[in-house]
């Protein structure tokens, strides 16, 4: 049996960032969403606020983003810069004021946060692409419904 070099450096594989995904809650459209998180910046730091720091939150500050919910879609992502404290022993998640838009994406509402693995999370939309390409809602659901998307 041959030894291991026990100084042997361990192979380089990369790893697909994790994400978090959440309700836009009280916005309207993309635009909306937008003006709201610009809006917020102009006061200060952007950050939202949660009762527990996410357990696997190595994997996503400095790396991952937060993917907004609306409408039944993943519309759009801002990456995440860190975690922190916030007031009254909550968490702090500060994002970039930024907003990305990406490839709609169906994605049932839900409270608060949840994960979003790399390879499940939707692309960005390239040059190309116009947000005025995504499908309704309304139609993205009843198909994925139907189980056709």
């Amino acid at each position: 049996m041959l030894p291991l070099a026990e100084s042997a450096a361990a192979p380089q594989i990369p790893l697909m960032p994790l994400h978090l995904t959440k309700v836009a809650f009280g916005t309207t459209s993309v635009e909306h969403l937008a003006e709201r998180l610009l809006a917020r910046a102009e006061a200060g730091p952007v950050f939202l606020t949660t009762r527990y720091l996410p357990k696997r939150h190595d994997e996503i500050a400095g790396q991952g983003s937060l993917f907004w919910i609306l409408k039944h879609q993943l519309i759009a992502r801002s990456p995440i810069l860190q975690f922190g404290d916030a007031e009254g022993g909550r968490v702090a998640i500060h994002i970039d004021p930024t907003l990305i838009l990406v490839q709609a994406r169906p994605k049932r509402a839900h409270q608060g946060w949840r994960y979003l693995e790399g390879d499940d999370a939707p692309a960005d939309l390239t040059g190309d692409m116009v947000a005025g390409d995504m499908m309704p809602a309304a139609l993205m659901g009843k198909l994925a419904a139907l189980a056709l998307i």
